[in-house]
């Protein structure tokens, strides 16, 4: 008997460098598990990544961000997306993000394929920012059968900007990330602090918020991980504030790479501006045993827990108290650890592709 085929993707290059690519990754090599196969429709990568699609497909169409272009793009989109539905048959689709490309393509051509659309964060950022992206992101939802968020407070923006018409559609699934045998990162001895920020340098994510801090401590060392398009402004900053000693910058890890260097570190500091859906590399810093130092913005604080210690979003002053305070405390170190771990192991991706393939299960049922 034929396996349910789920068609997926995003209109991104298919690499490791998002958060989105990651979790698609993560879960959609666990639901094989459950009994769907999948195509990932993706625009061009370097085709090294190890990713864990059963098969993918690659998009041609030249994109385009909201602006006066992206009705063409969104157009070569659906033209791709019906020629993938003809020649694959999906059972049933994903739609990753509700304010992409890709994903409206999918609403505008996905026919009696019930859809299930995945908000990511980005594409709920944008709608509250953009009218066009809010109505983008309105029509995706208004063709779905169900809205995946994943915690409470996306769910809450979700229904805002739909002005509540779909709320009965909108299911909360937890997110979660691969969990280590055993941490990498320990409590060390000390009063001087190694941090890390790891992740995409972009305005939202507002390292610069992490590194004016570090400006107002003394002795604390900073290693930057990540690429972007703040790297520029972020690096100009660290040399305005005499900080060149002390913050390093290093380019975008892949992510096992990444972990490797967890070990490395005292604490990893989250400085996310606004919204944040899940916060992907903070829950996975916390498997590996590091604190997190994070902004308080909806949803992160029920997400990372006692693992962690918040500040307000933008307030250099407040992170600084906060990284100061830890490193006096040993015995705080001591007990974050303790934390962080308790908290990731609450977040494991075997339990959210368990509850997505149940929810896609129910959406065919529903549909047939």
């Amino acid at each position: 008997m034929k396996r349910p085929l789920i068609l997926t993707g995003i209109d991104l290059p298919l690499e490791p460098s998002c958060g989105s690519t990651i979790w698609c990754s993560d879960v959609y090599t666990r639901l094989t598990g459950y009994g769907f196969d999948t195509v990932f429709a993706h625009l061009p990568g370097s085709g090294t990544w190890q990713h864990g699609f059963t098969e993918t497909a690659q998009l041609a169409a030249r994109k385009a961000p909201y602006g006066p272009g992206f009705d063409a793009y969104a157009d070569a989109l659906t033209d791709e997306v019906r020629g993938l539905i003809r020649d694959h048959r999906p059972d049933l689709i994903h739609a990753q993000h509700l304010g992409f490309g890709l994903a409206l393509a999918f609403a505008r051509a996905a026919g009696s394929a019930p859809m299930v659309s995945v908000a990511h964060g980005t594409d709920v950022i944008a709608a509250t920012e953009y009218e066009q992206a809010r109505a983008v992101l309105n029509e995706i939802v208004a063709a779905s059968v169900r809205v995946v968020v994943p915690n409470t407070a996306m769910a809450e923006e979700v229904d805002r900007l739909t002005d509540g018409r779909h709320a009965s559609r909108l299911v909360v699934v937890p997110w979660g990330v691969p969990l280590p045998a055993t941490p990498t990162a320990h409590p060390r001895a000390g009063r001087r602090l190694r941090l890390v920020h790891a992740g995409r340098l972009d305005t939202n994510k507002d390292t610069i918020t992490a590194i004016e801090a570090l400006a107002r401590t003394a002795g604390h060392h900073l290693t930057v991980i990540g690429s972007g398009s703040e790297l520029e402004t972020l690096t100009r900053r660290a040399a305005g504030l005499d900080l060149t000693d002390r913050v390093a910058f290093e380019p975008f890890l892949p992510r096992q790479d990444l972990f490797k260097r967890f070990g490395d570190f005292d604490a990893m500091l989250f400085t996310t501006r606004t919204l944040e859906a899940y916060g992907l590399v903070a829950v996975e810093a916390q498997a590996h045993g590091l604190p997190v130092l994070f902004s308080d913005v909806p949803g992160l604080a029920d997400t990372l827990g006692t693992g962690g210690l918040s500040f307000p979003p933008g307030n250099a002053a407040a992170l600084a108290s906060l990284i100061d305070n830890l490193a006096a405390s040993p015995a705080t170190r001591q007990l974050l650890h303790r934390a962080a771990i308790a908290n990731a192991h609450g977040y494991d991706i075997a339990h959210t592709a368990a509850h997505l393939a149940a929810l896609t299960r129910t959406a065919r049922e529903d549909a047939r």
